[in-house]
């Protein structure tokens, strides 16, 4: 576990997540489908969830990629994630994306979440450039990197394509250790 408050806590993605998670994905299809095509397409089924599953947890051992659950410490659902992705070991630097299920937003877990976890990226894992791309419209995922202290850089000219639709900016945000 990487962190825990009263109401949430932080670890690694687990092989035993599969059903939480898979649930967490398709309840909000709706929510997630602009900006994490991927993940849905890859957690259709339960058990595609857990072939994505053991597929992350490759990732996190080889250090390529690591994918943490965000999970209520009353009912132990996965009520969001956090994946550090893009991680260049020599410039030390990665990027995050996150995720928060439609029950758990508004509740500052994810602006937690994301503190916690930079503080472990740069303490455990000796990085010292987080970033977060994000989409002007996108307020709530704006909020979170400016309230975890994430600082504006620039527009990411034609950065993301949308499932069928045309490249569209994104904006950068990064934290230094």
């Amino acid at each position: 576990m990487i962190y825990s408050s009263d109401t949430f806590y932080i670890e690694s993605l687990k092989f035993n997540d599969a059903l939480n998670l898979n649930k967490l994905l398709v309840s909000n299809t709706e929510r997630f489908k602009l900006y994490l095509p991927k993940t849905l397409s890859e957690n259709r089924t339960l058990e595609s969830t857990k072939t994505y599953i053991l597929r992350r947890n490759e990732l996190m051992t080889s250090k390529v990629e690591y994918t943490f659950t965000i999970k209520d410490k009353t009912s132990k659902g996965i009520a969001g994630l956090i994946i550090l992705k893009a991680i260049n070991w020599d410039k030390k630097k990665g990027e995050f994306a996150y995720c928060i299920g439609k029950t758990f937003e508004d509740k500052g877990w994810m602006t937690e979440a994301i503190q916690a976890t930079s503080k472990f990226c740069f303490k455990e894992l000796s990085l010292e450039k987080l970033q977060i791309i994000s989409h002007k419209s996108n307020l709530a995922s704006i909020k979170v990197a400016e309230k975890s202290n994430f600082v504006w850089i620039k527009t990411l000219k034609n950065e993301f394509t949308p499932t069928g639709q045309s490249p569209i900016d994104m904006e950068l945000y990064e934290l230094k250790a």
